[in-house]
């Protein structure tokens, strides 16, 4: 999860402000790139959602972690932005089909071990590889600029993927995923609603996810806190999951994920107006310590609610995430070109994501 989404992900955000200091792209041209790689995942949930034996295909999950390393290594290597977008739609394609494998993987062990209350505390690889990326990037941007901090990321993924794959060979076996999925769609109807709030979820954090350094890069007296920031989401990302969790046992599920959306929502609003060190940490802790505490949350309640249909049910969800991954940085970023700034993009990030919260509060579907 550090390798595939951590890095393989999110390192293009701390970089982002190294990019256009040092190439001087446009926001608008970052949010077209940022939206390649959103699309490359929405591409490869599909392909777990329509084929899911690519699941069990063990050349096909080390095919993708591969390619996942070596997309983030290329990414330093040129200066076209066209070759930027393929590299990072193959990146998504590559992270997608890692993310939905891993979740299946661990998720199923932990059932059998009888330790699936921490199956959420798997999302957590995602968080400390953001934390991880904020504290490297300007450290190798000393070295060689944004290149450097490129190639030194895909470096820091291949330790980390080594050392993955050493742990992860003391087990043998692959997911077990059925030759035939049942098509009782039952199970998965009542996904609907989760699956339009969770799409809402991707349009609106993901415009954070992609731009939060730049726009503290670009606030006046800020400069020297923006690599920082992304340090301070993974922190607080890391334990979130298994925080959230341990709430929605205290409250309920829909309660808990439904502040969840609010919390996230303000958070955004509030860093449309950070003009100060608090302001933008706080805005930080906010985003960092909900998005995947959603992530987790939704994805959990989805498998729950599918029942056999449980590994569709988990792609689909990711498919919908994913279509609303593409839609928010494009939008975003040329926006901010026009308005001069992320005020606007920021204002509807918060909206959209509030109004996923309201259709959580309002689903009936849930447990509790």
């Amino acid at each position: 999860m550090m390798v595939a989404m951590g890095i393989g992900r999110f390192a293009f955000t701390p970089i982002l402000p190294l990019m256009q200091r040092d190439l001087g792209i446009s926001h608008g041209m970052a949010g077209w790139v940022a939206s390649l790689n959103y699309a490359g995942y929405l591409a490869g949930a599909l392909l777990c959602a329509v084929w899911p034996r690519v699941l069990r295909s063990r050349c096909v999950n080390v095919s993708a972690l591969v390619a996942s390393i070596v997309t983030t290594l290329l990414m330093g290597a040129t200066q076209s932005p066209a070759g930027w977008g393929v590299l990072r739609l193959m990146a998504g394609v590559s992270s997608a089909i890692l993310f939905v494998v891993i979740a299946i993987e661990v998720t199923e062990i932990l059932q059998r071990s009888r330790h699936n209350s921490w199956s959420s505390a798997l999302y957590g690889g995602i968080g400390l590889g953001i934390a991880l990326s904020g504290a490297v990037v300007p450290l190798l941007d000393r070295v060689g600029g944004w290149s450097a901090a490129w190639l030194g990321m895909g470096a820091l993924s291949i330790v980390l993927a080594v050392a993955g794959v050493l742990v992860a060979g003391k087990r043998r076996s692959a997911v077990a995923v059925p030759d035939a999925v049942s098509t009782g769609k039952g199970r998965l109807v009542g996904i609907c609603r989760l699956a339009i709030a969770y799409f809402l979820e991707g349009v609106g954090y993901i415009v954070s996810a992609t731009f939060l350094v730049t726009m503290i890069a670009h606030t006046p007296g800020l400069e020297r806190f923006a690599s920082w920031s992304w340090v301070v989401v993974g922190l607080a990302a890391a334990p979130s999951t298994v925080i959230w969790q341990r709430i929605a046992c205290r409250i309920g599920l829909r309660a808990t994920l439904t502040s969840a959306y609010l919390l996230q929502a303000c958070g955004i609003l509030l860093s449309s107006v950070a003009v100060q060190a608090f302001s933008a940490g706080l805005a930080a802790v906010i985003f960092g310590g909900t998005f995947l505490g959603i992530v987790a949350l939704a994805m959990g309640e989805g498998g729950r609610r599918a029942g056999s249909e449980g590994r569709r049910a988990a792609a689909i969800l990711t498919v919908c995430f994913g279509a609303g991954q593409v839609v928010g940085p494009p939008l975003a970023g040329l926006l901010a070109d026009q308005q001069g700034g992320f005020t606007l993009p920021l204002l509807l990030a918060g909206s959209v994501v509030a109004l996923g919260g309201l259709l959580v509060a309002t689903d009936r579907n849930f447990s509790s």
